[in-house]
């Protein structure tokens, strides 16, 4: 009867081991999961091992390197350039770009403006000396009344874009560039909101807000995020030259 008793013991004790190591591995396994969606939404920058054919990164996520202009408008931290608020100013390369495919992920607070030039020196207003690619939140109220060639994807002055292709504030888009000869193409999340030819956008140099842009002549220039005081985040910077 001992033995029995004492082998009964044995056996509820070795359950409750087993029970215990069980609960233990699932404990664990909890953990990572819960760590995992705790992870930053910001993944580290793609290095040109990992990017398409021919694309070269121009961030390396963690500093300015390759950038010049005003750099204390713009930060750089975990795989994210950000506008800071309250300081507008231009970020530009550091090399000039003629043909080319410009990548990017942004995200907008409500409200943000910002811009990416393309063609453009360092002097002057980018929209007119060079191009600029609006880059804006046209959900915010006080955008309400612009015009068509000031929304979001549009060469500002000169093509208005397609609108509706933004994902909601505080998502992150996706955005490509593509300047090849007097063609300029934007595409938004998949889908192209700009597809132009210069000349015909300008004949003889007339726009369509009526203004002078000197920069559509021009076949090469600077990339530049044109910063207007908000704050706006952009990661995975990358270009291919054509």
């Amino acid at each position: 009867m001992k033995r029995s008793i004492l082998s009964k013991c044995k056996l509820s004790l070795h359950k409750i081991s087993l029970i215990g190591m069980v609960c233990s591995a699932a404990l664990a396994i909890c953990q990572s999961l819960s760590a995992a969606d705790a992870a930053p939404e910001a993944a580290a920058p793609k290095d040109d091992a990992k990017l398409d054919a021919g694309f070269v990164s121009l961030f390396d996520g963690n500093s300015l390197k390759g950038w010049q202009g005003n750099t204390k408008a713009y930060e750089a931290k975990e795989g994210v350039l950000k506008s800071k608020a309250g300081i507008g100013g231009n970020l530009y390369t550091d090399k000039e770009y003629g043909d080319f495919v410009f990548r990017f992920d942004f995200k907008l607070v409500s409200g943000a403006n910002n811009g990416i030039g393309i063609h453009t020196p360092m002097q002057g207003d980018a929209a007119y000396v060079g191009m600029e690619i609006q880059v804006l939140d046209d959900t915010a109220p006080e955008y309400a009344k612009l015009h068509p060639y000031q929304y979001h994807g549009s060469i500002y002055g000169v093509v208005p874009a397609k609108q509706g292709h933004l994902k909601p504030v505080g998502e992150w888009n996706s955005e490509e560039i593509t300047v090849q000869g007097r063609h300029v193409k934007v595409v938004l999340n998949g889908t192209t909101i700009v597809d132009a030819n210069l000349d015909e956008a300008a004949p003889k140099g007339k726009t369509i807000d009526g203004k002078h842009h000197p920069g559509l002549a021009r076949d090469k220039g600077y990339i530049a995020l044109l910063g207007h005081t908000k704050v706006l985040e952009f990661r995975n910077l990358s270009i291919k030259t054509l």
